[in-house]
């Protein structure tokens, strides 16, 4: 099977999904058995995902297919995939029970002690701007048209054929300015 076949066999899918609700939201029982035959695995999967409760997942996939009997016709397939409208239901009802359930995970307050600050450290930050402000120094110290260069190509985003352009010089001319400058730039961040 190639990667083409699974992709036509997934679009497949897809259609028969989406026809499938079309025809759920005519009040049509078989496609909703359909349906529910397509996408209740990984539907359960969410709900118990989220609620963490096995009972509880089977109570939500339940209400999950009652919302989808109920609101089929609401189902916009310019705006989402089948599975992706029917995830979005199984998960806003899955956080719904939690909610009302009262389910939601807590740590005892030791547990705090073992969660990661994402914020950097006072000192990496102290290195971190020490070093970006030896970079500018740096930058500085170079001739204008090499710093400029440089900062277009590593600040600014652009190419070196899109700097070559606005300098109106040579490709191989600019990358030899900036190549030069990077290693003066090497040189002097090396001495401090």
């Amino acid at each position: 099977m190639t990667d083409g076949d699974l992709h036509d066999e997934d679009d497949g899918a897809r259609a028969r999904l989406a026809i499938a609700l079309s025809r759920v939201a005519q009040q049509d029982r078989a496609a909703l058995r359909q349906v529910y035959e397509m996408t209740s695995a990984k539907l359960f999967g969410i709900c118990l995902r989220i609620s963490g409760d096995r009972e509880g997942a089977e109570d939500i996939l339940q209400d999950v297919y009652i919302k989808v009997w109920r609101r089929a016709g609401q189902y916009d397939a310019l705006r989402a995939s089948p599975i992706t409208w029917l995830a979005t239901i199984a998960r806003n009802s899955a956080i719904d029970w939690r909610r009302a359930n009262g389910k939601m995970l807590t740590l005892p307050e030791e547990a705090a002690v073992d969660i990661a600050d994402e914020a950097p450290r006072a000192d990496d930050a102290l290195v971190a701007r020490e070093g970006r402000a030896r970079i500018f120094e740096c930058l500085d110290q170079l001739d204008d048209r090499t710093a400029q260069a440089i900062r277009a190509a590593f600040f600014g985003g652009l190419t070196y054929a899109d700097i070559s352009d606005r300098a109106k010089v040579p490709l191989g001319t600019m990358k030899s300015w900036i190549r030069r400058g990077l290693l003066r730039l090497k040189d002097c961040i090396g001495d401090g």
